[in-house]
């Protein structure tokens, strides 16, 4: 064993009290688990896309370490430690010559890191929730990549895709494999391909600051749960190229992470709370791409270690290059029947993605979202602002998502037969199936709903029972050609039972 190493297992290396120093080992590092705080030490190495190789290096690379990841994770990142020699009674004290240097973080339990938690079944949607909302905080607030700089052009992005190829094609686990061959070759002629149609797109999200200073390895093993709310740490701190991304690269290896863990479900939640956080609905046209190249770069590592898990990221990116046929499905009716829940229920369980109407009214308005940008002001409630709303701006993103190959759900009252005809047209002219779901409820239901939301203020909807009572008296019932494309969902209809209604009317619609 290396000689500092050896003498870092010391409990008397460190300036605090020691029972017993623990050792975990990564390609790239070591850690010191000493009970109260870990001691990362970062190997000699030169791989080429890391360079370890002098104190200096080591040194330079602890503290980005630190500067990085203590914009996501503050609460675990403290400092750099110096290492005092010699290296065979090497310790965190002294007066001895500075040997090298070691990132210090809070320790945590190993049961606590998102992986058994999930496993556990331990995970709550708040809490997916919350990950949401500090990620397209910590996004908004991320230094931008310079329009003219050498990160997140097209070429930068194309380029590590045709890397993970590279070493995919030259794989023996792919070679000997002719079914595997032959997946990877349609993967590679899909990207190549795509990145020339997507290649003007690549530069338009470059130039409207959607690349920044990320994270660039987010995915379930750099998260961990502290006081109850989910904790990213471990960002890439030695390639720049991989960390100034694009911001829908990072939030994609997640949200593919969750959906390999067997967790679709609480992926779809956390892609459809991040979009309706962030507003970023442009980025959904690179989801496939991003998807797909994140999935190879988990292939990549499985093949490099000589892991058959590289077969089912493989799987994984063949599906997504060949997406389920879009829809286009629209709620109606009054506040409080539910409308919100069972859209919600429907994206999160058939990997739909959401439009709420109370959302964009309110974001046109800098009333929601991270960050907060009003295009308009005055009352939110106006006639012509729903007519805006209604008429131009939740048609528009639906078309935009629809046409980037997603299947989509409008939360909206939709209380006028001529709005509801818009989003009919719209999808006949995309050539998508349109269902409309509405929620059926007693009206004494959909008071309290309404009371009991208002007292907690936690939704983007403002209706109150007086809304309720002039949606009422505004609700055009639908007519016969509507009912045929109809779902009614009863008050009590339990998530997969409704989940399974709309996937077999979909799926009738296909045949």
């Amino acid at each position: 064993m290396n000689t500092l190493v050896a003498s870092l297992l010391r409990p008397e290396a460190y300036d605090h009290p020691v029972a017993n120093v623990q050792l975990q080992e990564t390609h790239i590092s070591w850690v010191f688990l000493t009970g109260t705080y870990a001691y990362k030490l970062k190997k000699p190495v030169d791989y080429g896309f890391v360079n370890f190789s002098t104190p200096e290096r080591r040194q330079y690379f602890c503290q980005e370490e630190v500067r990085l990841n203590r914009r996501l994770a503050s609460n675990l990142y403290i400092d750099v430690v110096a290492v005092h020699g010699p290296p065979e009674r090497a310790s965190c004290w002294g007066d001895g010559p500075v040997i090298d240097h070691l990132v210090r973080m809070h320790q945590f339990p190993q049961q606590s890191m998102l992986g058994p938690v999930l496993a556990r079944g331990e995970l709550r949607d708040e809490q997916i929730d919350q990950l949401a909302d500090d990620l397209v905080r910590f996004q908004a607030e991320a230094v931008m990549a310079p329009a003219e700089g050498p990160y997140g052009s097209a070429k930068a992005v194309r380029d590590p895709v045709q890397a993970n190829f590279a070493t995919l094609e030259a794989s023996t686990l792919i070679a000997r494999d002719p079914r595997a061959a032959a997946g990877l070759e349609r993967l590679r002629q899909w990207a190549c391909k795509e990145w020339q149609r997507l290649e003007p797109r690549f530069q338009q999200r470059l130039a409207s600051g959607r690349v920044r200073e990320g994270h660039g390895d987010l995915h379930l093993g750099n998260m961990v749960v502290l006081a109850d709310r989910i904790t990213v740490f471990d960002c890439l701190e030695f390639s720049d190229t991989l960390r100034w991304i694009d911001v829908i690269s990072d939030l994609a290896f997640l949200v593919m992470d969750l959906q390999e863990h067997g967790q679709a479900r609480l992926a779809m939640r956390l892609l459809n709370r991040w979009l309706e956080q962030s507003g970023d609905w442009e980025a959904m046209d690179l989801w496939r791409w991003y998807g797909c190249y994140r999935a190879l770069v988990r292939a990549k590592v499985a093949a490099l270690g000589g892991s058959t898990a590289l077969h089912s990221y493989l799987q994984f990116a063949e599906q997504l290059i060949n997406p389920r046929p879009s829809i286009l499905a629209i709620t109606t009716g009054v506040s409080g029947l539910g409308k919100s829940r069972h859209s919600l229920t429907v994206a999160e369980r058939l990997g739909w993605i959401r439009l709420r109407s109370d959302v964009e009214r309110k974001r046109m308005f800098g009333l929601w979202g991270i960050p907060r940008r009003a295009e308009l002001s005055g009352n939110p409630y106006t006639l012509a602002v729903s007519e805006e709303l209604f008429g131009k701006r939740l048609p528009k993103l639906a078309e935009q998502l629809i046409r980037a190959g997603h299947a989509v759900v409008v939360d909206a009252t939709f209380l006028r037969r001529l709005d509801r005809q818009r989003m009919a047209d719209l999808a006949q002219q995309l050539n998508v199936p349109f269902l409309i779901l509405q929620p059926i409820a007693p009206i004494e239901v959909a008071r309290a709903r309404i009371r009991n939301r208002l007292r907690h203020g936690r939704d983007a909807s403002d209706a109150s029972e007086a809304v309720l009572l002039e949606q009422l008296a505004l609700f055009e019932p639908l007519d016969a050609q509507e009912n045929s494309c109809c779902i009614e969902v009863q008050a009590n209809s339990e998530p997969e039972q409704l989940a399974m209604a709309v996937a077999s009317w979909c799926e009738r619609q296909r045949q």
